[in-house]
């Protein structure tokens, strides 16, 4: 069977470029249902762009290369895309978009559009084998247990990277990149929860706060959550994308309060109150406990002084901490790294070096900070490579 374009993997990249890649079109995937991680997003709910999505909110070797992608299909798009379709919406802290009611909603819309467009969709599908002819490219595939060949024109990558290998994740753009020479940067989880040897904060697992993550590269603002393993919420998700093996992370525990002031009005007001009951006042009680095993938390407000609390203070808006790790593929939403950008074009997302193939999506080296930037990345990316093969066809 002859097609002008053949699309690997039908998550939120790939169903995007069927959609805008004009006729021929097959989009293939070894899983059962199109759009797994669309579904499973955002509590099931879908965070499915960012109001303030920039190229600034993205990592690469080239932070100029997602740029032009991102320019041409902007978040506003998606929203228009979503509005037409009349899914409700509703934006959450720091610019965040949810659907108000199931993620599925998305997935259907892009199905729709697929169905507009045309496009062939096969699942239970597996690659065998691929190889470069004259004309494209030869795709033997396995089809609900029946081998059948395929050959196409434009061939596009877009099977995703290796998170959550349990959703089917793998490496196969990066096998099919080798193949061609394309060269791949330094793959690893992003986006992961951070872990701690000898279960240092199991007993403090489920206690949540405002707090300030940062290392020596960059900072994040938001939610600390500690669980059985180590280190999770928005705060570390974020910050693991920059931390690397043996690097020291610096929490602060109250990065908008003013300790200080308050602790020195409350020794005038109520000196004989412990200084551990009036720091619970502002932070977690089992973490001022465990803060209590390696801070100077006993005895009375009344009996502080400046000096004493002025380094207590310092000790809680700078922790420092050394991870041993992290949860790795197993729980991390997006792979950082993957084919090289520099072997594609940033207006095309075609291969320099092999006309005809087509990397998008988490399969490049482009990565979003948590909070829909990645899904904008993929709305992106899809369209980007789908209106140059349909320019082209």
């Amino acid at each position: 069977m002859e097609f002008q374009t053949v699309i690997l993997g039908a998550g939120a990249a790939g169903l995007m470029c069927a959609a805008h890649a004009g006729p021929g079109v097959l989009l293939v995937d070894h899983a059962r249902a199109p759009g797994e991680k669309i579904r499973i997003s955002g509590g099931g709910r879908c965070n499915f762009t960012n109001m303030h999505a920039t190229p600034e909110n993205f990592l690469s070797q080239n932070p100029h290369f997602a740029k032009s992608a991102l320019a041409r299909y902007t978040q506003w798009d998606f929203i228009d895309l979503v509005d037409r379709h009349a899914i409700a919406w509703h934006e959450k802290t720091l610019g965040q978009l949810f659907c108000d009611g199931s993620a599925k909603q998305i997935v259907a819309m892009l199905l729709a559009e697929l169905d507009r467009a045309g496009a062939g969709l096969w699942l239970n599908t597996s690659l065998r084998e691929l190889r470069k002819t004259d004309d494209g490219f030869a795709l033997d595939l396995d089809r609900d247990g029946a081998r059948c060949r395929v050959s196409c024109r434009n061939l596009v990558l877009a099977t995703g990277g290796k998170s959550i290998p349990k959703m089917g994740a793998t490496g196969l753009a990066y096998d099919i990149a080798r193949q061609f020479d394309l060269p791949l940067t330094e793959t690893r989880p992003a986006l992961v929860p951070l872990t701690f040897d000898n279960a240092r904060f199991a007993a403090l697992a489920g206690v949540a706060l405002p707090a300030r993550l940062s290392n020596a590269r960059t900072s994040f603002d938001e939610a600390l959550l500690f669980t059985h393993r180590g280190l999770s919420g928005p705060a570390i998700l974020q910050l693991s994308s920059y931390w690397r093996e043996g690097e020291e992370i610096r929490a602060n525990l109250i990065p908008d309060l003013p300790l200080m002031d308050l602790l020195r009005a409350q020794r005038q007001s109520a000196g004989r109150r412990q200084l551990g009951t009036e720091l619970a006042r502002h932070l977690p009680a089992r973490l001022v406990d465990h803060l209590a095993t390696f801070l100077p938390l006993t005895g009375r407000l009344a009996d502080q002084s400046d000096t004493a609390l002025a380094a207590l203070v310092d000790a809680l808006a700078d922790w420092v901490l050394t991870p041993s790790g992290s949860e790795g593929y197993r729980t991390a939403e997006v792979t950082l790294g993957g084919i090289d950008t520099s072997a594609l074009s940033s207006r095309s997302m075609q291969a320099r070096s092999v006309p005809g193939l087509y990397a998008i999506g988490e399969a490049v080296d482009v990565t979003g900070w948590l909070g829909g930037f990645n899904f904008q990345w993929a709305w992106s990316s899809g369209h980007a490579a789908g209106t140059a093969i349909a320019a082209g066809s």
